[in-house]
């Protein structure tokens, strides 16, 4: 059963260190290294964001975790449990909801659960099939066969496959690709519900805005290696640069000459938008600036960076 009661002697969640992973040369393609010696610690309890672009090594991270891929070098440890020398225990204390949809298609739901219980070892009297499809809105499915369902009822079910077993810790790799938005909503305060009650959720997703909302800390991982790992707050200060949203009286058609010299940018609808650093200028400079461009300020607002912002600074942006 899943232990949520944490103390100082908890091990944390996930443990990475020096994990590596090459693979090996083909007819076709040379040896590629996917993980480049990662170091990683991932609290018990946390809401945990693993972002990357496309190829950046989350998969095969995620992959060695669930036992699906051999790594290379380092060490991997899921809830104090070493992957290799204590592989029961590890894999007990994982669910993982994988990327790519795969399942057999000739059971229904209750019995697609039924029989992954059954691979955990769960005692019948443990099991708790109909809640967990209730819960995930698959109750009105439990004896359809898995090939009627659509394809947000199918990411649906993997989630619930994932939690036959009831894991401390539970891996959703882009869990919400193809779901509509009400069955999102319903996947993630099911989501929410069981990571307040203590199962630690890793998360990779190419929606920002959910890791966002969501994540109490992100790590990024680009080229195969981590280039940030903190909490959401301070990752969003890594870009220390806010813009200052100007609405005149009368919508401006030109900006004026002594506004240019700044990160000055007039949009649309005649509104202007000033670029700074916090750092480096204060709102009360600029508004003094604008007053003496002799424009009367009918409203303002600033809009500050989001984490879409920070991961293309700390991805794509380096490799320009």
């Amino acid at each position: 059963m899943n232990n949520n009661k944490i103390t100082s002697h908890t091990p944390p969640a996930i443990e990475l260190k020096g994990l590596s992973k090459t693979y090996r040369a083909t007819k076709k393609a040379p040896a590629k290294i996917a993980l480049k010696g990662i170091d990683l610690t991932i609290p018990r309890g946390s809401f945990f964001g693993l972002l990357g672009p496309n190829g950046a090594g989350k998969s095969t991270m995620i992959n060695i975790l669930a036992g699906l891929v051999t790594k290379t070098g380092g060490t991997a440890a899921i809830c104090g449990y070493d992957i290799e020398n204590e592989t029961r225990q590890a894999r007990a204390s994982i669910g993982v909801v994988p990327q790519e949809i795969s399942m057999d298609v000739y059971f229904t739901p209750w019995q697609a659960l039924e029989n992954q219980a059954g691979y955990y070892g769960v005692p019948k009297s443990e099991r708790r099939t109909d809640e967990i499809l209730a819960a995930l809105g698959l109750a009105d499915k439990r004896d359809a066969y898995v090939r009627q369902l659509s394809g947000g009822m199918k990411r649906r079910l993997l989630v619930a496959k994932a939690l036959v077993h009831n894991p401390t810790v539970l891996i959703l790799d882009e869990p919400t690709a193809g779901v509509d938005i009400e069955l999102r909503r319903q996947l993630w305060e099911y989501v929410q519900d069981l990571h307040k009650n203590g199962t630690t959720v890793i998360l990779t997703t190419h929606y920002l805005e959910e890791a966002e909302a969501l994540c109490d800390q992100i790590a990024i991982i680009h080229n195969g290696e981590i280039t940030a790992n903190e909490k959401k707050e301070t990752l969003l200060k890594r870009l220390d640069q806010k813009t200052l949203i100007i609405t005149p009286d009368t919508p401006l058609s030109t900006i004026p000459e002594a506004l240019r010299k700044l990160e000055s940018t007039l949009r649309p609808d005649g509104t202007l938008s000033i670029s700074y650093r916090t750092g480096n200028t204060s709102i009360m400079d600029l508004l003094d600036q604008v007053k003496a461009a002799n424009i009367t300020i009918a409203d303002l607002r600033t809009e500050e960076p989001d984490l879409e912002d920070v991961f293309m600074a700390l991805t794509y942006n380096r490799d320009s």
